[in-house]
């Protein structure tokens, strides 16, 4: 799909999410000189064609009492990385999973996950279950759990 400057505009508008009125692609649709049918067409063009993966909102997970929130770190074999990462990335409770280069001699990790919980105990127990049931007893890892949370929103593009 190529993107035309509309569609642009159209991206800006949204990524910071929906006006809160009872017809919001209207809304959207007056700033960028669109009708309310052709803002949710061209929406669900970009949907169907990839270039947005989905709408959803940002939920603020502390607010929400998920507090014990750990990025695992693993030093997974280059030639395991894509079947690990696609089978711990389908896992329900793993909400991040990506990789990343590895920073020799100090830093061997190579894939990250993050899981969110409500209590650190309950998390790390719930890894060591992770380790054993996808038999990743060999893999070297890290939890990490985060601390003091300085921003949280989604990505904005200009």
């Amino acid at each position: 799909m190529v993107l035309n400057e509309q569609d642009y505009q159209l991206i800006a508008e949204i990524q910071g999410g929906l006006p809160l009125t009872s017809h919001p692609y209207a809304a959207i649709g007056e700033r960028i000189g669109l009708d309310e049918q052709a803002v949710i067409d061209r929406i669900d063009t970009m949907l169907t064609s990839g270039v947005i993966k989905r709408l959803g909102i940002v939920v603020r997970h502390r607010e929400l009492g998920y507090t014990a929130n750990a990025m695992v770190v693993w030093d997974v074999p280059d030639e395991r990385l894509d079947e690990l990462g696609e089978r711990l990335g389908a896992l329900e409770c793993i909400t991040l999973c990506y990789q990343r280069p590895r920073r020799l001699p100090d830093w061997p990790y190579n894939l990250f996950c993050m899981i969110h919980g409500q209590e650190r105990s309950k998390v790390l127990a719930y890894i060591d279950r992770l380790v054993e049931s996808q038999g990743l007893s060999d893999i070297p890892h890290k939890v990490l759990f985060s601390g003091r949370r300085f921003k949280q929103r989604g990505a904005r593009y200009q």
